[in-house]
């Protein structure tokens, strides 16, 4: 009796100190918990939304532009948000998304233009222009036509927020490795917005499908531009805005299949009730 008694009571304490432990601070609960800033910088997908096109930046070369000046009939933008003097993330992101278009088999200025905004308002044109250069660089135009098509732009707090606001891309201040608040924690995406400038796509991450960058384009210049191909594709896959990438749409495929079966049918049955025209003159 002794015994059990024992074995009891400190069944009841390790029960007791556990449930006092996961109501004070929950098991595995500072390995789950993200940080607070990370909260904050997260991605709103909004679909369809305007883009502020009469808001003022000023382009790689210093001359006042407005965002509008970069969007054109039947040709969608690539749109990223970053900051210049980013030493981690952001090069990851403008690599991953020249490396994508050119792969894409689309040309700038033929197909798509591209405009990439600077965050930080201390930016300047100065670093721009090293950017854009390094991103011509890795888009591997060798016509030289897509640098009056690619476009990397600074601008006030007021016109940033605006932009940032109406693609849902938020982004907050932290400290960089010497504590200065000089840094911005911020998500990897490329955005893809109409020719009248309203949000289209979002493709998440820091290594884009070509595949997915193309039927992006294809979807938001309303089928303007690519090949009977590239439309059948499309037809196949859907957008995942989820996923922020293209699927196959196995229904779609099915429904194909069934009626190129149905056709393949009726034709064979046409072809078998079909009657010889003359009889054969016998040798």
């Amino acid at each position: 009796m002794v015994a059990v008694a024992l074995v009891a009571t400190v069944l009841f304490s390790a029960v007791s100190a556990r449930a006092q432990y996961s109501a004070d601070r929950p098991v595995g609960s500072s390995a789950q918990q993200a940080p607070a800033w990370q909260k904050n910088a997260g991605i709103d997908q909004n679909l369809n939304r305007p883009l502020p096109l009469s808001d003022s930046f000023k382009d790689e070369s210093g001359h006042d532009v407005k965002l509008g000046d970069f969007f054109h009939d039947n040709r969608p933008v690539m749109l990223a948000l970053v900051y210049y003097n980013c030493q981690m993330l952001c090069p990851q992101v403008l690599h991953g998304m020249a490396s994508a278009l050119h792969q894409s088999g689309f040309r700038a200025g033929h197909e798509y233009d591209v405009v990439v905004a600077s965050i930080d308002p201390s930016d300047k044109p100065a670093d721009a222009v090293s950017e854009k250069q390094h991103f011509l660089s890795m888009l591997d135009d060798s016509s030289g036509s897509a640098a009056g098509a690619v476009h990397f732009l600074t601008g006030p707090e007021s016109s940033i927020t605006d932009l940032a606001q109406a693609t849902g891309f938020h982004y907050v201040r932290v400290p960089g490795p010497d504590g200065k608040m000089d840094q911005f924690a911020h998500s990897s995406v490329i955005m893809i917005a109409t020719p009248d400038g309203r949000m289209s796509k979002y493709l998440f991450g820091v290594d884009y499908q070509p595949r997915d960058v193309r039927l992006a384009l294809i979807q938001a210049s309303t089928r303007h531009i690519g090949t009977l191909s590239d439309l059948v594709l499309l037809y196949c896959c859907s957008y995942s805005p989820t996923q922020g990438r293209y699927t196959v749409a196995v229904l779609r495929i099915l429904g194909l299949a069934g009626m190129a079966s149905l056709l393949a049918v009726i034709a064979m049955l046409w072809l078998l009730s079909k009657k010889p025209k003359g009889t054969p003159v016998g040798a």
